[in-house]
């Protein structure tokens, strides 16, 4: 992928349908609580400790099409014993062909937890319960739930037809609410965001616009009353559902959607502010501040800091410098936040938001490629002691871990 393709950030469209394809292994099918270990798989394998001191470990060995999913907030329990991944196993029959898959941390040992009509939808909240879309009787979508500390999924929302998702989704913080993106029409013109109430059981579009085609919704987790929505001005595809342009001159911003009364504010990045968002933003915590990155050129070079923070009507700020930050991912407690470095050996560095000090917990030595499985997208478990992240460093895609050694987190605090 030239450098240019690489600034302008990846496509969730892309992250959802382009994966490494390979032949897989057979496994086990019958879906039972997590705590019993039910999956016979091959055992982790230590790789190697490296000079930060951060032991590797690769957690999977088969080769399954999978993916750590994404990374801007931890897929892991709240206990941080569990973390939950995708793959596909061409053994499953029908629409639910993608096996959501959890991970005992340490022991590494795997349950398969359930089992989905793919990652598009999937959201999880920051208690550590998962979302996930299921295909049911006449194609009819279900959304299911799971505790991942507890694993007993429960259908809670009757999806309606032809939803034409084209993102994960997002759960609001008291639970009740889940959005997503959703193509409005058939020739590809125009796009929205779509809303569940899950006590009054309906289902709304609450914004539209021919530029949300990788909107990214994400609740703002204090109160839940806006969603940070991606506008990738200009972008567009052909009537018959080609990518044609991901973004044009113009480039991606960002805006807050107001669940009030539909009202939007634009956030001061992105073009005229700042090079264009690359497309990786997640909400700090409850300060109502979004991290992102921005292009790494110009005036925000890897020694000027492309991780910025921006609050609504405000200019933005440099969090961190140094590297050329990519993916963006922020720890449960909003203190931390988890990046990978796009170049070389795709280093994963952690840093303060507050302090804007880093530190490289390792190398990924992930290649980068066009598959999304070759991209880190790295996060922080809730107690901070791991980094879970993809590598394709041994040829083929893997879900890999590594841990944090705790004098990296104290010295990246200390003010």
């Amino acid at each position: 992928m030239s450098r240019t393709k690489r600034d302008r950030g990846i496509t969730r469209r892309t992250a959802i349908r382009q994966l490494a394809t390979t032949m897989a292994a057979s496994v086990c099918t019958s879906r039972i609580s997590l705590g019993q270990n039910d999956f016979a798989a091959p055992s982790a394998i230590r790789l190697e400790q490296q000079s930060t001191g951060s032991e590797i470990w690769q957690v999977t060995t088969e080769r399954f099409r999978q993916s750590n999913i994404y990374c801007e907030i931890p897929y892991c329990s709240r206990d941080s014993k569990y973390f939950v991944y995708e793959r596909r196993n061409p053994e499953l029959s029908g629409a639910n062909n993608t096996e959501l898959m959890a991970v005992e941390i340490g022991t590494w040992k795997q349950h398969r937890l359930d089992v989905s009509a793919g990652i598009s939808g999937s959201a999880i909240s920051r208690e550590g319960v998962f979302h996930y879309l299921k295909r049911a009787s006449g194609q009819t979508l279900e959304l299911v739930r799971a505790d991942l500390s507890e694993g007993e999924p429960d259908t809670i929302f009757q999806m309606q037809r032809g939803q034409h998702i084209i993102s994960l989704g997002t759960v609001s913080p008291d639970g009740q609410r889940y959005a997503w993106g959703k193509r409005l029409d058939e020739e590809y013109r125009m796009f929205g965001i779509l809303l569940s109430d899950f006590e009054k059981q309906t289902q709304a579009v609450v914004d539209q616009d021919p530029y949300i085609l990788n909107p990214h919704p994400q609740f703002e987790p204090a109160e839940g009353k806006e969603l940070l929505i991606q506008h990738n001005r200009g972008g567009l595809y052909s009537p018959d559902g080609k990518l044609q342009r991901l973004v044009g001159p113009e480039g991606a911003t960002l805006y807050q959607l107001s669940l009030s009364d539909g009202k939007r504010i634009e956030l001061q990045v992105g073009k005229p502010y700042s090079t264009p968002a690359t497309g990786h933003e997640v909400w700090i915590g409850k300060t109502k501040e979004v991290l992102l990155t921005v292009a790494a050129r110009e005036d925000y070079m890897p020694e000027k800091g492309n991780l910025l923070g921006v609050y609504p009507n405000k200019p933005a700020r440099v969090v961190a410098k140094g590297y050329r930050f990519n993916h963006v991912g922020v720890s449960r407690c909003g203190r931390f936040f988890c990046c990978d470095d796009w170049q070389e050996e795709c280093k994963i560095v952690i840093g303060s938001v507050k302090t804007g000090k880093t530190a490289v917990v390792c190398e990924s030595k992930a290649s980068r490629g066009r598959a999304q499985n070759t991209h880190p997208h790295a996060y922080l478990t809730p107690d901070l002691r791991w980094v879970v992240f993809n590598s394709d460093r041994n040829g083929f895609p893997h879900i890999h871990a590594a841990t944090v050694p705790q004098q990296m987190v104290e010295e990246i605090s200390k003010t």
